[in-house]
């Protein structure tokens, strides 16, 4: 299939139209060299910095578009949406800065963070409502409003003037550098971005490969191309939570399958690995979903080598609250952290032996927690033990069985591991 047959492809004279229309309230983010990973990967590695946003992602520049070319009928009804993101936060400001009054339906478990953000961005001119446990809660609610009182609904991802936003990030990449682009890794979750994007390269500079990146947990969009139709997922890791849907958008899904060159996933542990690198080394502050495409790389290694390679960081709304868990997802995922039931013999002294005899030098107890109320020496626990190198695992185990203290290895249980990460 080619885009002919496509019944919408976006045309670069409304993507050009639309850089023209939010030029004013989106800014041109720059193309960034990674010295870092350029030399980790021996190729020439760019970051294009939609973190840099004024709302610290992409997303205003699809709200803004759509909500500009909205009739004066339209936006005398005003606008709605759902979302806990960053789409939120897009369409406030734009609804400030158009004078647009937007309702935002929002899942009523939303950290009070994400809320604030949105009631700052849109100030007067939205109203916030919690509804729901779910994003499809809080959707089938907006959409009602739409439809009782003949509202405009804002889609995050599939709607063809949200598309044309999201591609001017397409027209900045190839204005900003004379280099011809061999690779773009781009994170993929409704499908805008990814949609717009690729049609941008699929007409300027047709050699470059697009590269589709999605979460291991939720590859709605890698399904539907090899099932050769938009396919809904029946569950989804909700993790990396601004590329995470159960279904893309019947839109975006007939432009990616003709556009995009590969769609990869790539595991939640190893995107938190890179959010960690990232602030440490670089400080550079993503959230997951803007860490996905620099995730990429390593499964890329020896085809980018030599190349010319843009990432593009969608976004930088990371909640401190989540530091934690995503230090233990990355530990995780390295190895280096591992669960395990402890039964400690009915003897005095055991909980010490285990602590002094086994655990090895470099061995941290990270978690520790009885599972029955019994006396310290004669039950048993969960214990989570941190590693400095993944060598040490088999030998700890070993010590373990050979003076009986192991009882179950949890890292591979997930019915049983879910209740601890």
């Amino acid at each position: 299939m080619n885009k002919e047959n496509l019944t919408y492809f976006p045309n670069l004279s409304d993507i050009k139209q639309a850089a023209d229309t939010i030029k004013k309230v989106s800014a041109v983010t720059p193309l960034s060299p990674s010295l870092r990973f350029s030399k980790q990967f021996d190729a020439n590695v760019l970051f294009k910095r939609e973190d840099l946003q004024q709302v610290r992602s992409y997303k205003i520049r699809g709200a803004y578009n759509k909500i500009h070319s909205l009739s004066l009928e339209q936006a005398k009804h005003g606008v709605v949406c759902a979302s806990a993101g960053n789409h939120a936060q897009g369409v406030a400001l734009s609804c400030k800065l158009l004078k647009i009054q937007g309702t935002i339906y929002m899942p009523t478990p939303t950290p009070k963070q994400k809320v604030e953000q949105v009631e700052m961005f849109g100030e007067d001119f939205i109203e916030i409502k919690l509804v729901g446990d779910t994003f499809d809660d809080a959707y089938h609610a907006a959409m009602q409003e739409c439809n009782a009182k003949q509202k405009a609904f804002i889609h995050p991802f599939d709607d063809q003037k949200v598309i044309e936003g999201q591609a001017t990030i397409g027209l900045e990449i190839i204005e900003q550098t004379n280099t011809p682009i061999d690779y773009i890794f781009v994170p993929v979750g409704g499908g805008g971005l990814a949609a717009g994007l690729s049609s941008v390269f699929k007409t300027l500079s047709p050699q470059t490969k697009i590269i589709g990146v999605e979460p291991e947990g939720a590859p709605s969009m890698l399904t539907s191309i090899e099932n050769n139709m938009n396919t809904e997922l029946d569950h989804i890791e909700k993790f990396i939570d601004g590329a995470a849907v159960k279904r893309v958008g019947d839109l975006t899904f007939e432009i990616c399958k003709v556009n995009l060159h590969e769609v990869i996933t790539v595991p939640e542990g190893k995107v938190c690995a890179t959010i960690l690198d990232l602030y440490n080394k670089d400080a550079i502050v993503v959230e997951p979903a803007g860490a996905l495409s620099i995730s990429a790389l390593d499964f890329y290694a020896e085809k980018i080598k030599g190349k010319n390679v843009v990432c593009v960081v969608s976004g930088s709304n990371n909640d401190i609250t989540r530091t934690s868990e995503i230090k233990e997802r990355a530990l995780l995922y390295a190895n280096l952290k591992h669960y395990f039931i402890v039964k400690f013999p009915q003897r005095a002294g055991a909980l010490r032996e285990f602590v002094v005899d086994i655990l090895g030098p470099n061995d941290d107890i990270t978690y520790f927690q009885y599972a029955k109320k019994t006396s310290r020496e004669n039950g048993s626990a969960v214990v989570g033990i941190q590693l400095k190198s993944t060598d040490d695992l088999e030998p700890l185990i070993t010590k373990m069985k050979q003076r009986n203290f192991y009882g179950d290895y949890l890292n591979n249980k997930p019915d049983l591991f879910q209740f601890l990460v």
